[in-house]
Protein backbone atom coordinates (compact mmCIF):
# COMPACT_ATOMS: atom_id res chain seq x y z
CA UNK A 1 0.00 0.00 0.00
CA UNK A 2 1.26 3.43 -0.81
CA UNK A 3 1.36 5.89 1.70
CA UNK A 4 -1.20 8.24 -0.01
CA UNK A 5 -3.60 5.23 0.23
CA UNK A 6 -2.73 5.11 4.01
CA UNK A 7 -3.05 8.45 4.70
CA UNK A 8 -6.67 9.18 3.12
CA UNK A 9 -7.90 5.33 4.48
CA UNK A 10 -6.64 7.29 8.11
CA UNK A 11 -8.77 10.38 6.95
CA UNK A 12 -11.45 8.49 6.40
CA UNK A 13 -11.01 6.30 9.68
CA UNK A 14 -14.06 7.52 12.02
CA UNK A 15 -13.23 7.93 15.58
CA UNK A 16 -9.59 9.74 15.25
CA UNK A 17 -9.54 12.94 15.99
CA UNK A 18 -7.48 16.02 15.44
CA UNK A 19 -4.80 14.56 18.33
CA UNK A 20 -4.69 11.25 16.92
CA UNK A 21 -4.17 12.58 13.45
CA UNK A 22 -1.33 15.20 14.88
CA UNK A 23 0.76 11.67 16.69
CA UNK A 24 0.51 10.17 12.74
CA UNK A 25 1.76 13.15 11.17
CA UNK A 26 4.32 13.04 14.38
CA UNK A 27 5.72 9.92 14.28
CA UNK A 28 5.61 9.19 10.29
CA UNK A 29 8.19 12.42 10.42
CA UNK A 30 9.96 10.74 13.26
CA UNK A 31 10.08 7.73 11.44
CA UNK A 32 8.99 5.63 14.21
CA UNK A 33 8.03 2.96 11.94
CA UNK A 34 10.93 0.30 10.67
CA UNK A 35 12.49 1.14 7.32
CA UNK A 36 10.54 -0.52 4.55
CA UNK A 37 7.63 -1.06 7.05
CA UNK A 38 4.64 -1.86 4.94
CA UNK A 39 2.32 0.68 5.04
CA UNK A 40 -0.58 -1.31 7.47
CA UNK A 41 -2.77 -1.32 10.61
CA UNK A 42 0.46 -2.59 12.24
CA UNK A 43 1.96 0.85 10.87
CA UNK A 44 -0.73 2.77 12.59
CA UNK A 45 -0.28 0.77 15.99
CA UNK A 46 3.78 1.89 15.42
CA UNK A 47 3.06 5.40 14.64
CA UNK A 48 0.68 6.14 17.34
CA UNK A 49 1.83 3.86 20.19
CA UNK A 50 -0.77 2.01 20.63
CA UNK A 51 -1.33 -1.49 22.11
CA UNK A 52 -1.80 -3.99 18.62
CA UNK A 53 -3.65 -6.01 21.59
CA UNK A 54 -5.80 -3.11 23.01
CA UNK A 55 -9.37 -2.77 22.94
CA UNK A 56 -8.71 1.01 21.63
CA UNK A 57 -6.25 -0.02 19.02
CA UNK A 58 -9.17 -2.83 18.70
CA UNK A 59 -11.91 -0.32 17.81
CA UNK A 60 -9.77 2.46 15.90
CA UNK A 61 -8.34 -0.81 13.77
CA UNK A 62 -12.06 -1.82 12.80
CA UNK A 63 -12.59 1.42 11.48
CA UNK A 64 -9.67 1.53 10.23
CA UNK A 65 -10.67 -1.66 7.65
CA UNK A 66 -14.05 -0.06 6.71
CA UNK A 67 -12.13 3.04 5.73
CA UNK A 68 -9.71 1.11 3.23
CA UNK A 69 -11.86 -0.53 1.70
CA UNK A 70 -13.53 2.75 0.58
CA UNK A 71 -10.43 3.97 -0.51
CA UNK A 72 -10.00 0.54 -2.54
CA UNK A 73 -13.81 1.19 -4.13
CA UNK A 74 -13.05 5.00 -4.51
CA UNK A 75 -9.90 4.75 -6.32
CA UNK A 76 -9.26 8.43 -8.09
CA UNK A 77 -13.13 9.94 -6.63
CA UNK A 78 -11.18 12.17 -3.94
CA UNK A 79 -8.91 14.79 -4.75
CA UNK A 80 -6.92 15.32 -2.57
CA UNK A 81 -3.16 16.34 -1.26
CA UNK A 82 -1.67 15.44 2.61
CA UNK A 83 0.81 16.86 4.86
CA UNK A 84 3.66 15.28 3.37
CA UNK A 85 3.20 16.44 -0.43
CA UNK A 86 4.40 19.38 -2.10
CA UNK A 87 1.42 20.91 -2.45
CA UNK A 88 0.68 21.36 1.25
CA UNK A 89 1.90 25.14 2.27
CA UNK A 90 4.70 25.21 4.34
CA UNK A 91 2.64 27.82 6.69
CA UNK A 92 0.08 25.36 7.28
CA UNK A 93 2.08 22.49 8.40
CA UNK A 94 3.47 25.27 11.01
CA UNK A 95 -0.08 25.12 12.92
CA UNK A 96 -1.34 23.72 16.45
CA UNK A 97 -2.53 19.93 14.85
CA UNK A 98 -2.23 21.04 10.98
CA UNK A 99 -4.69 18.76 9.03
CA UNK A 100 -3.60 15.14 7.47
CA UNK A 101 -5.46 16.17 4.38
CA UNK A 102 -7.26 18.07 2.56
CA UNK A 103 -9.80 17.63 -0.20
CA UNK A 104 -10.06 20.34 -3.13
CA UNK A 105 -11.21 21.41 -6.44
CA UNK A 106 -9.95 23.98 -8.13
CA UNK A 107 -6.33 25.38 -8.87
CA UNK A 108 -3.75 24.51 -6.22
CA UNK A 109 -1.47 27.33 -7.60
CA UNK A 110 -4.06 29.28 -5.08
CA UNK A 111 -1.71 27.79 -2.08
CA UNK A 112 1.24 29.71 -3.55
CA UNK A 113 0.26 33.07 -3.50
CA UNK A 114 0.21 35.48 -0.15
CA UNK A 115 -2.91 34.85 1.77
CA UNK A 116 -5.10 36.99 3.66
CA UNK A 117 -7.78 35.90 5.43
CA UNK A 118 -10.94 37.50 6.25
CA UNK A 119 -13.74 36.93 8.62
CA UNK A 120 -16.45 38.52 10.46
CA UNK A 121 -19.97 38.43 11.58
CA UNK A 122 -22.80 36.63 9.63
CA UNK A 123 -25.32 39.67 10.17
CA UNK A 124 -23.17 41.88 8.33
CA UNK A 125 -24.23 45.57 7.74
CA UNK A 126 -23.69 47.86 5.08
CA UNK A 127 -20.89 49.19 6.84
CA UNK A 128 -18.98 46.19 6.84
CA UNK A 129 -19.30 45.64 3.25
CA UNK A 130 -18.35 49.46 2.44
CA UNK A 131 -15.52 48.12 4.43
CA UNK A 132 -14.86 45.51 2.46
CA UNK A 133 -15.07 47.42 -1.08
CA UNK A 134 -12.88 49.92 0.17
CA UNK A 135 -10.05 47.83 1.66
CA UNK A 136 -10.01 44.65 -0.36
CA UNK A 137 -9.43 46.27 -3.76
CA UNK A 138 -5.91 47.63 -3.33
CA UNK A 139 -4.87 44.19 -1.37
CA UNK A 140 -6.29 41.69 -4.24
CA UNK A 141 -4.36 43.75 -7.32
CA UNK A 142 -0.98 42.80 -5.27
CA UNK A 143 -1.51 39.46 -6.20
CA UNK A 144 -3.19 38.40 -2.77
CA UNK A 145 -5.35 35.71 -2.18
CA UNK A 146 -8.46 36.04 -0.29
CA UNK A 147 -9.14 33.16 2.54
CA UNK A 148 -12.31 32.51 4.22
CA UNK A 149 -15.50 30.34 5.11
CA UNK A 150 -18.03 30.86 2.81
CA UNK A 151 -20.52 31.69 6.07
CA UNK A 152 -22.95 34.31 5.38
CA UNK A 153 -22.08 37.82 5.90
CA UNK A 154 -18.85 39.41 5.95
CA UNK A 155 -17.24 35.63 4.41
CA UNK A 156 -19.51 35.90 1.69
CA UNK A 157 -18.90 39.52 1.14
CA UNK A 158 -15.23 38.84 1.08
CA UNK A 159 -15.40 36.52 -1.99
CA UNK A 160 -17.77 38.74 -3.73
CA UNK A 161 -15.52 41.43 -3.77
CA UNK A 162 -12.87 39.17 -4.63
CA UNK A 163 -14.89 38.10 -7.81
CA UNK A 164 -15.55 41.41 -8.98
CA UNK A 165 -11.88 42.16 -8.74
CA UNK A 166 -10.88 39.39 -10.36
CA UNK A 167 -8.65 38.09 -7.51
CA UNK A 168 -8.19 34.41 -5.71
CA UNK A 169 -10.61 33.09 -3.50
CA UNK A 170 -9.61 30.58 -1.21
CA UNK A 171 -12.54 28.91 0.54
CA UNK A 172 -12.24 26.60 3.54
CA UNK A 173 -15.80 25.21 4.57
CA UNK A 174 -16.69 23.04 7.25
CA UNK A 175 -18.64 20.15 5.32
CA UNK A 176 -17.46 18.16 2.64
CA UNK A 177 -16.83 19.55 -1.14
CA UNK A 178 -20.81 17.91 -2.18
CA UNK A 179 -22.72 19.83 0.56
CA UNK A 180 -23.11 23.34 0.83
CA UNK A 181 -23.97 25.57 4.01
CA UNK A 182 -26.09 26.99 3.92
CA UNK A 183 -27.89 25.64 0.93
CA UNK A 184 -27.75 29.30 -1.04
CA UNK A 185 -24.23 29.34 -1.56
CA UNK A 186 -23.88 26.36 -3.43
CA UNK A 187 -23.57 28.22 -6.39
CA UNK A 188 -20.78 30.79 -5.20
CA UNK A 189 -18.99 27.50 -3.92
CA UNK A 190 -18.86 26.66 -7.27
CA UNK A 191 -17.60 29.74 -8.45
CA UNK A 192 -15.19 29.33 -5.82
CA UNK A 193 -13.73 26.31 -7.15
CA UNK A 194 -13.67 27.74 -10.73
CA UNK A 195 -11.87 31.01 -10.11
CA UNK A 196 -9.76 29.66 -6.75
CA UNK A 197 -9.58 26.87 -4.71
CA UNK A 198 -12.19 25.44 -2.66
CA UNK A 199 -10.88 23.54 0.88
CA UNK A 200 -12.26 21.16 3.37
CA UNK A 201 -10.81 18.73 5.94
CA UNK A 202 -13.84 16.21 5.64
CA UNK A 203 -14.84 13.61 3.00
CA UNK A 204 -17.13 14.80 0.05
CA UNK A 205 -20.43 12.97 1.12
CA UNK A 206 -20.04 14.78 5.01
CA UNK A 207 -22.89 17.58 6.06
CA UNK A 208 -21.84 20.54 7.81
CA UNK A 209 -21.63 19.70 11.73
CA UNK A 210 -20.85 22.93 14.48
CA UNK A 211 -18.10 21.10 15.97
CA UNK A 212 -16.67 21.44 12.31
CA UNK A 213 -16.33 25.15 12.30
CA UNK A 214 -13.80 25.62 15.17
CA UNK A 215 -11.86 22.92 13.59
CA UNK A 216 -12.00 24.92 10.11
CA UNK A 217 -11.42 28.22 11.68
CA UNK A 218 -7.96 26.98 12.68
CA UNK A 219 -7.26 26.40 8.53
CA UNK A 220 -8.12 30.01 7.71
CA UNK A 221 -6.25 31.29 10.24
CA UNK A 222 -3.34 28.44 9.08
CA UNK A 223 -3.22 29.62 5.57
CA UNK A 224 -3.03 33.59 5.76
CA UNK A 225 0.21 35.66 7.28
CA UNK A 226 -2.42 38.00 8.55
CA UNK A 227 -6.03 37.34 9.83
CA UNK A 228 -9.04 40.44 9.33
CA UNK A 229 -11.44 41.05 11.23
CA UNK A 230 -14.61 42.83 9.85
CA UNK A 231 -17.41 43.52 12.15
CA UNK A 232 -17.83 40.72 14.77
CA UNK A 233 -19.96 40.77 17.92
CA UNK A 234 -18.21 39.48 21.32
CA UNK A 235 -17.87 35.38 21.92
CA UNK A 236 -18.48 34.86 18.10
CA UNK A 237 -16.69 32.66 15.76
CA UNK A 238 -14.70 35.33 14.04
CA UNK A 239 -12.45 35.62 17.97
CA UNK A 240 -12.04 31.64 17.47
CA UNK A 241 -10.11 32.35 14.33
CA UNK A 242 -8.79 35.59 15.44
CA UNK A 243 -7.33 33.64 18.46
CA UNK A 244 -6.16 30.65 16.61
CA UNK A 245 -4.21 33.44 14.29
CA UNK A 246 -2.65 34.53 17.33
CA UNK A 247 -1.78 31.32 19.12
CA UNK A 248 -0.35 30.21 15.21
CA UNK A 249 1.94 33.65 15.63
CA UNK A 250 -0.16 34.98 12.67
CA UNK A 251 -0.92 38.51 12.86
CA UNK A 252 -4.52 39.69 13.37
CA UNK A 253 -6.34 43.01 12.00
CA UNK A 254 -9.14 44.48 13.02
CA UNK A 255 -11.72 47.00 11.13
CA UNK A 256 -13.12 49.82 13.85
CA UNK A 257 -17.13 50.43 13.69
CA UNK A 258 -19.32 52.62 15.69
CA UNK A 259 -19.42 52.29 19.62
CA UNK A 260 -23.70 51.54 19.22
CA UNK A 261 -22.66 48.46 16.86
CA UNK A 262 -22.84 45.39 18.46
CA UNK A 263 -21.62 43.84 15.31
CA UNK A 264 -18.05 45.80 16.19
CA UNK A 265 -17.77 44.91 19.81
CA UNK A 266 -15.43 41.83 19.04
CA UNK A 267 -13.38 44.50 16.72
CA UNK A 268 -13.25 46.69 19.48
CA UNK A 269 -12.53 43.97 22.04
CA UNK A 270 -9.55 42.55 19.66
CA UNK A 271 -8.11 46.56 19.16
CA UNK A 272 -8.04 46.56 22.86
CA UNK A 273 -6.18 43.30 23.28
CA UNK A 274 -3.06 44.36 20.82
CA UNK A 275 -4.78 43.85 17.16
CA UNK A 276 -3.50 46.29 14.26
CA UNK A 277 -6.26 48.82 13.57
CA UNK A 278 -6.86 48.70 9.56
CA UNK A 279 -8.38 52.10 7.95
CA UNK A 280 -6.20 51.15 4.61
CA UNK A 281 -5.33 48.63 2.37
CA UNK A 282 -1.62 49.79 2.78
CA UNK A 283 -2.14 48.54 6.69
CA UNK A 284 -3.03 45.31 5.23
CA UNK A 285 -0.33 45.06 3.32
CA UNK A 286 2.09 46.14 6.09
CA UNK A 287 0.60 43.22 8.17
CA UNK A 288 1.58 40.43 4.76
CA UNK A 289 4.26 38.22 4.47
CA UNK A 290 6.73 39.21 1.41
CA UNK A 291 5.19 43.19 1.22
Amino acid sequence: MEERDFLLAIQLTTGLGLARKAQIIKGIEEKRAPTGYPWSEMTLAVIVGLDPTSQIFARIVGAYRAALRRVEEQRGVFSYFTYFDDAYPEQLRQIFQPPLILFYRGDLRALRLPALAVVGTRTATPYGFSCLRRLLPGVIEHGVAIVSGLARGIDVMAHQVTFSNRGVPVAVIGSGLNHAYPVRNRQLQEEVALQGLLLSEYPDDVPSHRGHFPERNRIIAGLASATMVVEAKQHSGSLITANSALQNNRNVLAVPGSIFSDESSGCHELIQAGATVVQSSSDILANLSGF
